[in-house]
């Protein structure tokens, strides 16, 4: 085929990470509510578009010339705000298209009392907004049918990577190291993000692709790992019971599941951070830990 050309609704931390990682300087655009973070995407390597939930000319102009769509998007009470204002658009007016990926969470599995889960485990989702994604994730499957398209669909778990990590809040004091027995999550490097990325957008793949490290592990373990790689001590460990949390933080406790990644490495691809202590010895042997953005919870909402 001839020229590829990406388009990212919702160029936030993982679709930064998909354009620095774009080895052929391949065209991508991308989007942002807000135009002050324009800058941050231009040195990222994607040209920046404004979308605050309406399609503009220079949106459609664009998507006309696309051959690759990223959606990165949360759904709210009204849907999925790109097929709500992009849907017929790539129905009828995205000649060029030949894939779609779209980032989901593994939150769409719900709670597994700590089992195992795969692509093929029953899904049922705790939170709302986890429930509004497993719908978004069917929408987006339906319309790939419709048009006779791939669509892949990445659940992604906890999300980290330079300025989101343990070592990151260590040093500026965030960092608690909270202990529910029983309690583990997977997590997923920015890198791999990417790296799964392009690795089904290079061979037009479709289908539900885990997207998660090995090694599904308690959270006060990395906080300590991190504190060991940094010469300091741990903060103490606070019992879940008597911590004071967010609802959204609880909520994540709530679901506990330990997810297997088969499908995307059946697929072909190897992960460079198989685990949390792989990926924050590099950090910290490389120095970029501290690089990034502001930090917000390890999660997908």
């Amino acid at each position: 085929m001839g020229e590829r050309r990406f388009f990212i609704f919702g160029a936030g931390y993982s679709g930064k990470a998909f354009a620095r990682a774009n080895a052929q300087s391949e065209p991508i655009l991308g989007t942002t509510r807000l135009p002050e973070k324009f800058e941050a995407l231009r040195q990222a390597g994607i040209e920046p578009l404004q979308f605050d939930g309406a399609l503009t000319p220079e949106i459609g102009d664009a998507l006309r010339q696309t051959t690759h769509l990223i959606v990165s998007v949360a759904p709210d009470e009204s849907g999925d705000p790109v097929l709500n204002a992009a849907g017929e658009t790539i129905r009828t007016r995205m000649p060029a298209l030949v894939w779609i990926g779209y980032l989901s969470t593994v939150g769409v599995y719900g709670d597994h009392g700590g089992a195992w889960v795969d692509e093929g485990a029953e899904c049922k989702p705790v939170s709302k907004r986890s429930v509004m994604r497993l719908a978004a994730e069917q929408e987006w499957l339906t319309l790939g049918r419709d048009i006779g398209k791939p669509v892949a669909i990445l659940r992604l778990s906890g999300i980290y990577g330079p300025g989101r990590n343990a070592l990151a809040n260590i040093e500026d004091g965030t960092a608690r190291r909270l202990v529910k027995p029983g309690q583990v999550f997977n997590r997923v490097h920015c890198d791999d993000i990417a790296g799964a990325l392009w690795h089904l957008a290079r061979r037009n793949l479709g289908g539900i692709f885990n997207v998660t490290d090995d090694e599904p592990a308690p959270p006060q373990d990395v906080v300590a790992y991190a504190a060991g790689l940094m010469g300091v001590e741990p903060p103490p460990e606070i019992p879940f019971e008597t911590a004071q949390l967010s609802p959204m933080a609880r909520s994540f406790y709530g679901e506990n599941k330990r997810v297997a990644n088969k499908a995307i490495k059946a697929a072909g691809y190897s992960f460079r951070f198989q685990n949390y202590r792989v990926a924050l010895e590099r950090m910290w042997a490389d120095g970029n830990w501290r690089n990034g953005e502001p930090r917000s919870p390890m999660k997908r909402s």
